[in-house]
């Protein structure tokens, strides 16, 4: 299908139901106790931010009870505090905190989606379901045409974007992820690499809120000076 502008995408998310593992997990997952009062989304979750923008930054897929509770992508659980906390602080958003679809966060000269749009059973899609929400991440990336950087979380993301490259007859050979690394693809957006803001990363030290916000200042300066 040829989209047209972002919000196109978006619908055609939300309304997925290409997979039927996930389909089954993100509809018959019960609420935590903690959110009981609360309607979870249990609906593919688009990407969202600045159409215009020229970070893009992808995840690997909805957290159960954030993302596919609150319908927005790292919003209203610990991956998504840590990440918009450090966006704010780098200029990315308007707030440091992300509750909600409805709590007033604005994205700053950025967007942030997912590698797959719905919550995996323990956080791991399969090869397939990577394969069957390709087509709206290369949507997004097509549409998304000032973006000037592409900042992917975790091993995952990374690989999913060289996926996007490589089918688009770009060179990715030889290219590793690593934290901090950039990677300059002719023809495309330049390629930042970081550890996942997941709480098995930054509860351990693995990923510190200032090697985050550190990276994020870096493409920015690199924006800027481009």
């Amino acid at each position: 299908m040829n989209y047209r502008t972002i919000e196109e995408v978006s619908d055609q998310v939300v309304s997925c139901r290409r997979c039927k593992r996930l389909v089954s997990y993100r509809e018959s997952l019960p609420a935590r106790a903690s959110y009981s009062l609360e309607e979870y989304w249990r609906r593919p979750v688009a990407g969202y931010g600045d159409p215009n923008a020229r970070l893009i930054i992808i995840g690997l897929a909805p957290a159960a009870h954030g993302g596919n509770r609150t319908g927005r992508v790292f919003t209203g659980d610990e991956s998504g505090r840590f990440l918009v906390s450090s966006l704010h602080e780098a200029g990315y958003s308007n707030q440091p905190t992300s509750e909600s679809r409805g709590d007033g966060l604005v994205l700053l000269d950025c967007y942030i989606t997912a590698a797959v749009k719905c919550a995996p059973p323990q956080n791991r899609p399969t090869r397939e379901e990577f394969e069957n929400c390709s087509s709206y991440l290369e949507a997004e990336l097509s549409l998304l045409v000032r973006a000037e950087s592409v900042l992917t979380l975790g091993g995952q993301a990374f690989s999913s974007f060289l996926r996007h490259v490589g089918k688009n007859g770009g060179r990715v050979r030889g290219l590793k992820f690593t934290h901090g690394g950039r990677y300059v693809i002719p023809g495309f957006p330049t390629l930042y690499a970081s550890y996942h803001p997941s709480p098995r990363n930054t509860y351990t030290g693995k990923l510190t809120k200032r090697m985050l916000v550190t990276l994020l200042q870096r493409i920015r300066k690199n924006k800027q000076s481009g």
